[in-house]
């Protein structure tokens, strides 16, 4: 009876395993080999621009931003920036980024000399990267976050955990405990036998990263599910604070004033920034507002921080200047760091460059699943289905 039950909730997974697998083979396909080609986004964008990104050290101060972004307007003529990034470091040019425009395009970034405000140049690659990355998390369908495109990738994401649960349930073998059985491929086979071997074997070297990727994944997919992990790794008080609503509505005695209010700058911000961390910083972001609020936000990495996920950030009021709210990495519990680290542990780069390495490799495999398990779907309904003789013909042997 027990051997019975067994061998039908094998088939049934088996079923789920190959249905899931049939109908995400290509979104998954898609979305594995954007994510390997962003591996190494960064390095490869530092390299293509290493001749903008540096300037000569001068002897005066750097410009203020709203200094240096008035200069750039009269030099240029440029759209409504976003953010800048400005560094401590007297020989790294500022980076200056634009908001959408009224048809939804974003207008290039900019390097620009911190001391003059001088053009330096658009960085390469930056529009092939954002074109990967929308098809990555939002497969290019229109609204990107906003759009269906959200919710599509992370539905791909909970049917590959249904198929990468399947899959080691199909798998496991009678002698669990060797080491061979697992991991090493037979490639004396050939056919379906060697598509099942490549199939089997190599799911399971990936099976950790994949699972992996696809648990932070969710995290920019589902709201519920980034409430839930905030809940479950932070404090409290700052799980409750990360939940409230985006966008709480306002007053129309507030609409009024924000329509009438004048565009705010960087200055103030960045002055009070300055005050708070002096010299500790290696760089920091500067975002204004996206809707009709005065408080911006920075973000700003030490000097001995390389990672996305060590840094602090600060909320500070454009208008007065007043510190808003103060988020030190240093402060954090271990609970609190790994929800800072989702990125990074998405991209394999908590682990460092070799971390990335294996993850790019791992996603670039993501076709190999695709093609191998379709190849063993149309081998399974060929041998099911076997070609029937044709009438009035003789057959060798008869």
């Amino acid at each position: 009876m027990a051997a019975r039950t067994g061998h039908t909730i094998k088939a049934v997974l088996f079923q789920v395993h190959s249905i899931a697998g049939l109908i995400l083979a290509l979104p998954l396909a898609m979305i594995a080999l954007t994510g390997a080609i962003m591996s190494f986004e960064d390095e490869i964008v530092d390299h293509l621009n290493a001749g903008i990104m540096q300037v000569a050290p001068h002897r005066a101060p750097m410009l203020m931003p709203d200094d240096l972004i008035a200069r750039l307007k009269v030099a240029q003529d440029v759209g409504k920036v976003s953010a800048i990034t400005l560094s401590s470091d007297p020989a790294a040019a500022a980076h200056v980024r634009f908001a959408r425009d009224e048809g939804g395009g974003r207008p290039a970034s900019l390097y620009v000399d911190p001391y003059d405000a001088r053009v330096l140049g658009s960085p390469r690659g930056e529009a092939l990267f954002a074109t990967v990355r929308r098809l990555h998390r939002w497969l290019l369908i229109p609204g990107d976050a906003g759009g269906w495109g959200r919710p599509i990738t992370g539905t791909v994401a909970l049917g590959l955990i249904v198929m990468l649960v399947s899959g080691l349930v199909l798998r496991w073998p009678r002698r669990a405990g060797s080491v061979k059985i697992w991991l090493k491929p037979n490639l004396g086979l050939g056919g379906r036998g060697l598509h099942r071997s490549l199939h089997t074997v190599m799911g399971t070297w990936v099976l950790p990263v994949y699972l992996t990727m696809t648990l932070t994944g969710l995290w920019f997919s589902f709201e519920w599910y980034r409430d839930g992990v905030t809940w479950l790794l932070s404090r409290p008080q700052l799980a409750a604070a990360k939940m409230q609503p985006r966008m709480p509505p306002k007053s129309p005695r507030a609409a009024d004033r924000s329509e009438t209010a004048q565009p705010i700058g960087f200055d103030r911000a960045w002055t009070t920034f300055q005050r708070e961390e002096g010299d500790r910083f290696s760089r920091a972001l500067l975002t204004l507002p996206a809707g009709p609020g005065t408080v911006l936000r920075i973000r700003s990495w030490a000097k001995d921080m390389t990672l996305e996920a060590t840094r602090d950030e600060f909320r500070i009021d454009a208008v007065t200047g007043q510190l808003v709210s103060a988020e030190r990495y240093a402060d954090k519990t271990f609970g609190e760091e790994i929800v800072a680290a989702i990125y990074d542990i998405h991209r394999g780069a908590i682990l460092g460059w070799p971390g990335k390495l294996a993850f790019m490799i791992a996603a670039a495999l993501m076709p190999l699943f695709a093609v191998t398990g379709i190849l063993l779907y149309l081998s399974r309904r060929k041998l099911r289905h076997p070609a029937q003789k044709p009438l009035g013909r003789l057959v060798p042997g008869e």
